[in-house]
């Protein structure tokens, strides 16, 4: 009854996590049929250590034209989430995006808001890298005071990035906490892509990209990246706090994005749902 046919597009880190835990049945009453990679060799590789016989797609119309899939799951890129995700509405599929941030672009929101409204279906996206999503979507009704988001992590990361690199900020020696960005959603995704998915989940669950508040900050005594959110409004104040582990399969990949990942595809599969 509750059974889904999955095809998974992008066959790197959490991608081929999902493919794996749908394999050892541990993603719910899930059936892998279709993997897709721009590198056709991931796509291959990733089959080969399957137990299932997946089929691996030359081209996204593949995925799109297999009946039997009615469910793709995006584990690409923002630019996949661009690209395919109004033809994969409108082929008769439902959606789980991992690449959240790519809504931080709202035309590409409304466009794809659209394209599930005007097919019938749906687009699922997990909560990922930080906790309480459920909470603070319940608390938007009742509307918020302030929204806050504010992501630790290890100075040699940061130092890494881009924005940090351009703004000539040394990080080196660092011997306690330094805050290196503050401003709004809208304005921490461009900064900080690699931090964007987190910062766009909060601001579609809650205050939007405008009026939720991001604070990166360098942190010497950490060697995992941590995420705190504050919410506070008519429901009440609400603080979360994440430390998160790397995945055992991929140190680059957070381990609670692919579990919370798993646990989309087992809700979809489930009579009961728990949250919200």
């Amino acid at each position: 009854m509750f059974d889904r046919k999955i095809a998974i597009i992008g066959c790197g880190a959490i991608g081929s996590i999902l493919a794996k835990s749908i394999d050892q049945g541990r993603a719910g009453n899930t059936e892998l049929r279709v993997l897709f990679d721009l590198q056709r060799e991931r796509a291959e590789e990733l089959a080969d250590e399957l137990s299932t016989t997946p089929v691996v797609a030359d081209e996204i119309k593949d995925v799109l034209d297999d009946e039997e899939v009615d469910l793709v799951v995006e584990a690409a890129s923002q630019g996949a989430v661009s690209e395919y995700s109004v033809d994969a509405l409108k082929s008769g599929k439902d959606l789980i995006i991992l690449s959240i941030g790519a809504f931080s672009d709202e035309k590409l929101l409304r466009q794809v808001r659209d394209a599930a409204e005007s097919s019938g279906h749906y687009i699922y996206l997990p909560s990922g890298a930080i906790l309480g999503v459920d909470g603070i979507q319940a608390a938007e009704i009742a509307g918020f005071e302030e929204a806050v988001l504010t992501t630790r992590k290890p100075p040699e990361t940061l130092s890494k990035t881009k924005f940090v690199q351009e703004n000539d900020i040394d990080l080196s020696g660092l011997t306690e906490p330094r805050a290196v960005f503050e401003g709004p959603a809208s304005e921490a995704v461009e900064a900080f892509p690699e931090s964007v998915n987190v910062a766009a989940t909060l601001s579609l669950a809650g205050a939007g990209f405008q009026d939720t508040h991001v604070r990166i900050v360098a942190d010497p005594s950490l060697n995992q990246n941590v995420h705190e959110i504050k919410v506070k409004g008519e429901a009440g104040e609400f603080t979360t706090r994440a430390r998160n582990f790397p995945s055992p399969e991929n140190p680059k990949t957070s381990y609670i994005a692919a579990l919370s990942a798993m646990r989309t595809l087992r809700n979809l599969t489930e009579p009961i749902w728990i949250g919200a």
